[in-house]
C-alpha cells in the first residue's frame, strides 16, 4: 500500500543513465533558482517602509535613496558571484570558496549559515505567500499556519518527483509573476506620468527631514531592504544542475536574474513611495498597490494570485540548493553520508525531506509570522556573502591571474558592503537575530564532531600489514524460550556451523525449570542446556551474565562467540503487536558487546 502511494505521489524510479536528462535549461533554471530572489520584491520594499513608518509617512521619501543603495549592493553581488561561478564551476558557492581560501572553520560557518538560511527561505517564502492569500481572502487569517504547512508538504512532494518536473511546473507561476509586476509597474508609471496617480500627497524627496529620523534608523531600514537580495547566491551553489556548458549558462542566468530583480524592485519601491502606501498587518504593500492602481477587479486578483504563487514556490530555491550544499558537506564528511545518496527520481531526496520537515517545524514555532523570520533569514545569508567575497579577494591576491586586479576590487567592494550589512543587522536588530550567534557555533561544532567520527571510523576500517589472530573455532549460544519448530530450526543451523553449541533458558520458577530440563534431555541431549533462574523475571541481564562467562572461555581458546537468536516473522505486519518481540530488544543489547557476533534465524509463518 505504501509503495503504491509512493509511486503515485513521486512517480516511477528513474535509471542512473537518465541523470543527464535532469539538467536544467536557462529558462527553467531561472524559474527554479531565481524564484526566491524575485519573490523578495513582494516583501523587500515593505520591510523598508515598516521601519520608516515608526517615524511617520513624512519619512517615506527616504525609501528612494535606500532603494538605490540596495541596487548598488545587488550589482556588486551579481558581479562577484559571476566570478565565483567561473572560478568554482563544480558548485558549492560560499561554502567551497570560504573553505578553500579562508580555512575549514570559515567554510563551515558559511555552509552552516546557508543550510539554516535555506530552511528559513522555505519558511519565509511560504509564510509570505500565505499572507498574500489571506490578504485577498481575509476569512482565512485564522488558518495561516495550517495553510503554510500544507503548502510546504506540496512543494516537498513536488521536488521529490525530480528537478526537471518541478522546474517545468514552477516556470509558469514565476514568469506570470514577472508579467504581473511589469503590468503593475507600467500602469502605475503611466498614471504618474499622465497625472492620473493618487490624490494623496507624498513627501517630497530631500526637502523634509522629520523629527525622530536618525542614522541608526536609516541603517536599520537599509538592512531590512537588503532582504530583497536573499537567494542571489543560489545559482552559484547549483551550477552542476545546468546543461553544458554549465558555468556559462549559470552566469547568464545569474545576470538575467539580476536585471529582472533590479527592474522589479526599483519599480515597486518607487510606486509604493509615490502612492504613499502605508504598511499594515492586515494587508501587504503589494495588495494595497494593486488595489490603488486597478481596484479590486480581475487584474488585482491576478496580481495577488501570482504574487502568492511565487512567494510560496520561491521556497523551491531552498529545495534546489539545500540538497546540493548538504551533498558538498557530506562529501567532506561534515554531514551524514545519507545526503550523498540519490533517490528514486535522481534527486537528493534525504536533503529534500530534511528541509521540508525543518521548515514545517519553524513555521509552527513562529506561527507563520513572516516579519519575525525575515531578519534572521537575511543575516543568515549576508554572513556567507561576506565570507565568500573575502575568500575571492584572498584567491586573487594569492594567484594573481590575468586581469586579477579589477576582479579583486569587485569582490572587495562586495565583501565590504556585505560585512557592513551584516554588522547593521546585528546591531539594529540584535533582539531578533541574536540566536545566530548561538546556533552557528553549535552547527560548526556538530560538523566537526561528525567529521571526527568519520575519521575515527576510517582509521578502524583501514587495512594494515598486521597479521590478524586466527579464529580457531566458534561457540554458539542460542537463547530458547521453549521447544518449538523455530527453536528446532535454529538448533539445526547452529549444530551445522559451530564447534560448540549451548542453549540458554531463563526460568522464572522452579517448576518450569525442571520441566524444561526433562523435555530438553529427551528432545536434544547432544546440546548442553544452561538454565538460569531469574528472580525478578528479567531475560536480558541473566543472559548477558552467561555470555560474559562464555567470553572468558572463548578468549582463552581463541574461539569466537556467536549468539544465534530465533525469531519468527509474521505474514502481516500488524500481527507483530500480537507477539512478544523480546528478540529485538535482546539483539539491540547484544549489538553493543564488542566481542560478540549477533545473528538471527528467521522462521516465517504461513498465516
Amino acid at each position: 500500500m505504501l509503495s503504491i502511494l509512493k509511486r503515485y505521489l513521486i512517480g516511477k524510479p528513474l535509471k542512473t543513465t537518465e541523470l543527464g536528462e535532469q539538467k536544467l535549461s536557462n529558462t527553467k533554471a531561472l524559474a527554479i533558482l531565481s524564484s526566491d530572489a524575485l519573490s523578495s520584491v513582494a516583501y523587500g520594499p515593505e520591510q523598508i517602509l515598516i521601519v520608516l513608518a515608526t517615524v511617520g509617512a513624512v519619512a517615506y521619501w527616504y525609501s528612494i535613496p535606500i532603494g538605490i543603495g540596495v541596487l548598488i549592493l545587488l550589482l556588486a553581488l551579481i558581479l562577484s558571484y559571476r566570478q565565483i561561478i567561473f572560478s568554482y564551476p563544480h558548485g558549492g558557492g560560499a561554502y567551497v570558496v570560504s573553505k578553500q581560501n579562508l580555512g575549514v572553520i570559515p567554510g563551515l560557518v558559511a555552509g552552516g549559515s546557508l543550510l539554516v538560511d535555506y530552511i528559513l527561505t522555505v519558511a519565509v517564502s511560504v509564510s509570505a505567500g500565505t499572507d498574500a492569500i489571506t490578504s485577498a481572502i481575509p476569512i482565512l487569517h485564522s488558518h495561516t499556519v495550517f495553510i503554510a504547512v500544507l503548502l510546504v508538504i506540496f512543494i516537498t512532494i513536488l521536488n521529490l518527483r525530480g528537478l526537471t518536473e518541478s522546474a517545468s511546473i514552477l516556470a509558469y507561476p514565476v514568469y506570470l509573476f514577472v508579467v504581473a509586476l511589469v503590468i503593475i509597474i507600467v500602469v502605475g508609471l503611466f498614471n504618474v506620468i499622465t497625472g492620473n496617480g493618487p490624490q494623496v500627497t507624498h513627501s517630497p524627496i530631500g526637502t523634509t527631514i522629520p523629527g525622530g529620523i536618525s542614522l541608526f534608523l536609516l541603517l536599520k531600514a537599509f538592512s531590512s531592504g537588503c532582504s530583497a537580495l536573499t537567494g542571489v547566491e543560489a545559482i552559484s551553489n547549483a551550477i552542476p544542475n545546468f546543461k553544458e556548458p554549465s558555468e556559462r549558462n549559470a552566469a547568464k542566468t545569474l545576470t538575467m536574474m539580476g536585471l529582472i530583480l533590479a527592474v522589479l524592485f526599483s519599480g515597486i519601491m518607487f510606486l509604493a513611495y509615490w502612492y504613499s502606501i502605508t504598511p499594515n498587518a492586515e494587508e501587504t504593500v503589494m495588495s494595497q498597490l494593486g488595489s490603488e492602481i486597478f481596484g479590486r477587479n480581475i487584474i488585482y486578483y491576478f496580481i495577488q494570485g501570482t504574487t502568492a504563487l511565487i512567494l510560496v514556490l520561491a521556497a523551491n530555491t531552498g529545495f534546489s540548493a539545500f540538497p546540493l550544499l548538504a551533498y558538498n558537506l557530506a562529501s567532506d564528511k561534515f554531514m551524514p553520508r545519507m545526503y550523498l545518496l540519490r533517490g528514486d527520481r535522481l534527486g537528493y531526496s534525504n536533503g529534500i525531506i530534511t528541509l521540508g520537515v525543518a521548515s514545517i517545524l519553524l513555521i509552527i514555532a513562529f506561527q507563520g509570522k513572516t516579519e519575525q523570520l525575515i531578519p534572521l533569514y537575511a543575516v543568515g545569508v549576508f554572513v556567507p556573502f561576506t565570507l565568500s567575497q573575502t575568500g575571492m579577494v584572498i584567491k586573487w591576491l594569492r594567484e594573481k591571474p590575468a586581469n586579477w586586479f579589477p576582479k579583486m576590487i569587485t569582490n572587495l567592494v562586495g565583501a565590504l558592503i556585505s560585512a557592513l550589512v551584516s554588522i547593521i543587522f546585528l546591531t539594529t536588530k540584535f533582539n531578533q537575530v541574536w540566536s545566530i550567534l548561538v546556533f552557528l557555533p553549535l552547527i560548526v561544532y556538530l560538523f566537526l564532531t561528525i567529521r571526527k567520527h568519520y575519521e575515527a571510523v576510517g582509521d578502524q576500517l583501514r587495512l594494515n600489514n598486521d597479521i590478524p589472530d586466527k579464529i580457531k573455532g566458534n561457540i554458539m549460544i542460542v537463547p530458547v524460550a521453549g521447544i518449538t519448530k523455530v527453536v528446532e530450526r535454529t538448533m539445526q543451523y547452529a549444530q551445522g556451523i559451530a564447534d560448540e553449541v549451548y542453549a540458554v533458558y531463563i526460568s522464572f520458577d522452579k517448576e518450569s525449570e525442571q520441566q524444561m530440563r526433562d523435555k530438553w534431555e529427551t528432545w536434544n541431549p547432544n546440546v548442553k542446556l544452561i538454565v538460569v533462574h531469574s528472580e525478578y523475571r528479567e531475560i536480558t541481564r541473566p543472559l548477558l551474565k552467561v555470555i560474559d562467562q562464555m567470553e572468558q572461555k572463548a578468549h582463552e581458546n581463541g574461539f569466537e562467540i556467536t549468539v544465534l537468536i530465533p525469531q519468527f516473522i509474521t505474514k502481516k505486519n500488524w500481527h507483530n503487536v500480537l507477539h512478544n518481540q523480546s528478540s529485538l530488544l535482546l539483539r539491540a543489547y547484544l549489538l553493543h558487546k564488542r566481542s560478540v557476533i549477533v545473528t538471527t534465524v528467521p522462521y516465517r509463518f504461513k498465516v
